[in-house]
């Protein structure tokens, strides 16, 4: 398979006190771009405008909950909302590549993981902000989680990539980004899959693994 996994670079988490002193709302944006010393015209302020648009906009996958947490005590808070508070978690990600890796390359196939078993989980996705804020969210519908190690054809270097598949995307909107990447339809029992990119985390109960 031809793939690239570009390393994307992730700001640090603000404290919760921190955090929670910048409202995370599109309607706030302005007083943000104050106390962050940001012009309101620059390159920066239309991306986090973009970023809040994102996290603003209505839920376009049927089951979906989703939330954008800017801290780490906010993403374990959502993470608990949907596995259980009082639950054990276990992170799974995709590997580093090494430094020699080429960004866009064809790989062998060497391994696909069994199956694991994570009818509960929530994947987080780093979206661009000064700080780090992350996309986190859980899709009720049926979908399986595997590993899959790799083998670059160019020089050799071995990733081991965390994929998952939805096995019913009937419900998603059309316009569904993933199917753009993908170049699928969506049609009744249809499923979509993809690996998660570097830095993106799936958080799974411990004791599923």
């Amino acid at each position: 398979m031809t793939l690239q996994f570009p390393v994307q670079k992730i700001p640090h988490f603000l404290s919760k006190k921190e955090a929670d002193s910048m409202p995370l709302s599109l309607s706030q944006l302005t007083r943000v771009l104050h106390l962050l010393s940001i012009p309101q015209d620059s390159p920066q302020a239309k991306y986090m405008r973009k970023t809040l648009e994102q996290c603003e906009k209505a839920i376009i996958v049927k089951g979906e909950t989703r939330m954008c947490v800017n801290s780490l005590e906010s993403m374990l808070e959502f993470v608990g909302t949907i596995i259980g508070s009082e639950a054990k978690y276990d992170i799974l990600t995709t590997s580093n590549p090494s430094p020699t890796t080429t960004p866009l390359q064809k790989y062998t196939i060497l391994e696909v993981s069994p199956d694991i078993n994570a009818p509960k989980w929530v994947a987080c996705h780093p979206i661009p902000y000064p700080y780090a804020i992350y996309g986190c969210h859980h899709i009720a519908t049926g979908s399986k989680v595997f590993k899959v190690s790799l083998v670059g054809n160019e020089n050799g270097d071995k990733m081991e990539a965390l994929g998952m598949c939805h096995l019913d995307t009937s419900g998603w909107n059309p316009n569904h980004k993933l199917f753009k990447t993908l170049g699928i339809k969506s049609v009744k029992n249809s499923s979509a899959c993809h690996f998660f990119p570097v830095n993106h985390i799936l958080w799974i109960p411990k004791s599923t693994m």
